[in-house]
């Protein structure tokens, strides 16, 4: 009993800082923002995660996602798979998670964010419920995804993982 609630309660923390950074990271919304690398804020990358079932060791989800400039003028469709390895017990229904791009300039180039993410997950779902992910990686170009996000989703589920997101561009 003890370790359960101590694991709901870690899993609640970090969702509630995962929601918080991502409030704070989303207030500004001008397209020459500055991040802390001093690069610019030069979009959103907006990603639906299939559902599926978490095993005690894991899962493994399909991911679509869209990329759009804070000046509207660019766009690019990307797919993957998210996994997991750790404890990811439970089901979820469509996921979906937005992340805030930047780059050292305004530049962005077709595809430019393909690559393999990696870090940690943490989820609590009971009906709906929401998780905090701290990714870092992508190509070896500098178009980097910001660094904490926040999913939310539908099902019952609690998960603490190891993660990664692979990006494929579309076009």
């Amino acid at each position: 009993m003890k370790k359960t609630f101590g694991m709901a309660f870690a899993a609640a923390s970090l969702t509630l800082a995962g929601a918080t950074a991502s409030t704070a990271a989303d207030m500004v919304t001008t397209y020459q923002e500055e991040d802390a690398r001093n690069g610019v804020k030069i979009g959103y990358l907006d990603c639906d995660i299939g559902g599926g079932v978490g095993y005690v060791i894991g899962s493994a989800k399909e991911v679509s996602c869209f990329f759009k400039s804070t000046d509207g003028k660019r766009t690019d469709n990307y797919t993957g798979a998210f996994r997991k390895m750790g404890v990811d017990l439970g089901f979820t229904t469509k996921s979906r998670l937005i992340w805030a791009v930047f780059a050292p300039t305004a530049g962005y180039h077709h595809g430019s964010l393909g690559g393999v993410y990696q870090g940690a997950t943490a989820e609590a779902t009971v009906g709906a419920g929401i998780g905090a992910n701290i990714l870092v990686g992508g190509t070896a170009g500098s178009i980097q995804l910001q660094t904490v996000s926040v999913t939310g989703q539908l099902g019952l589920n609690i998960a603490a993982t190891g993660s990664s997101l692979t990006l494929n561009s579309v076009n």
